[in-house]
């Protein structure tokens, strides 16, 4: 059943591809700021049309990735364990999330002693944390999230840098049921994903390579990028009420929905 989200997210106003820290950036190219803030804007609208609760941090001139809100923390039962980012082109941008949720009212919020992006690679279910690495995120942060959440958390292995995160490569459809793409986890972890969700989504590489996967679900409507056509209908087939949305621009900076969209959880 779908469920009230509370949904942090920041405007790019100072959206910019500068620099190249992931396989999808192209500091050539650049990117329209204009469009991506247009489709930012339609995001959120289909957010709040669905009822939601979407909250604003204000975007830091000099940080074109803050964005891509889902990276800034982890929140789990008004619990928030704070990014460290790798690349120190972003690192500005874990202190700018703490403080916001210090400032809003939020009493156990940790610094994180060891890499990790967030919700870029961490992903709740209703009873374990599923985590990423290969990356961007220290395995020691999973531990460190485990024992500051008091919830399991499970080690995945990305394997493929065009899917860095992995928000990128993988979804939950509910708090039972994922969606994901196997090419991108280790041998190891795909058979951890076969045994813990056997009736999982499986979605193709070519849904994968609009960032497909980078999606958003309540647990009835899913908000996904429009080109994952495929994906689109296998959701459907579950059940799921599907809502495309165009986020071309901000994908030359390997974002979609879902990296721009980080769930207070309280």
């Amino acid at each position: 059943m779908p469920q009230t989200r509370h949904y942090l997210m920041c405007r790019p106003d100072y959206f910019a591809v500068k620099y190249a820290i992931n396989p999808w950036m192209d500091p050539e190219a650049g990117a329209d700021r204009d469009l991506a803030v247009s489709q930012w804007e339609r995001l959120k609208a289909a957010y709040e049309e669905l009822g939601h609760t979407v909250s604003l941090i204000d975007p830091v001139d000099g940080l074109p990735d803050m964005v891509f809100a889902a990276n800034g923390a982890l929140v789990v039962d008004g619990n928030v364990y704070g990014a460290r980012f790798t690349h120190p082109e972003r690192a500005p941008e874990g202190a700018a999330y703490l403080r916001w949720f210090a400032e809003h009212g939020f009493h156990r919020v940790v610094e994180a002693a060891f890499t990790n992006e967030g919700e870029g690679d961490f992903l709740t279910l209703d009873d374990l944390v599923l985590a990423g690495t290969g990356f961007r995120t220290d395995p020691a942060a999973h531990r460190e999230a485990q024992e500051f959440l008091g919830r399991p958390v499970i080690t995945l292995q990305l394997v493929d840098p065009r899917y860095y995160h992995l928000d990128t490569a993988l979804f939950p459809l509910d708090g039972r049921n994922i969606a994901y793409l196997p090419e991108a986890f280790s041998t190891g972890s795909r058979e951890v994903l076969r045994r813990l969700f056997p009736d999982a989504v499986i979605a193709s590489p070519g849904d994968a390579e609009f960032l497909g996967l980078n999606a958003v679900s309540d647990g009835k409507n899913v908000i996904i990028n429009s080109e994952a056509a495929d994906l689109q209908l296998d959701v459907k087939r579950r059940g799921f009420n599907v809502i495309p949305v165009e986020m071309s621009e901000l994908r030359k900076a390997g974002g979609g929905p879902k990296c721009c969209t980080l769930e207070i959880r309280t």
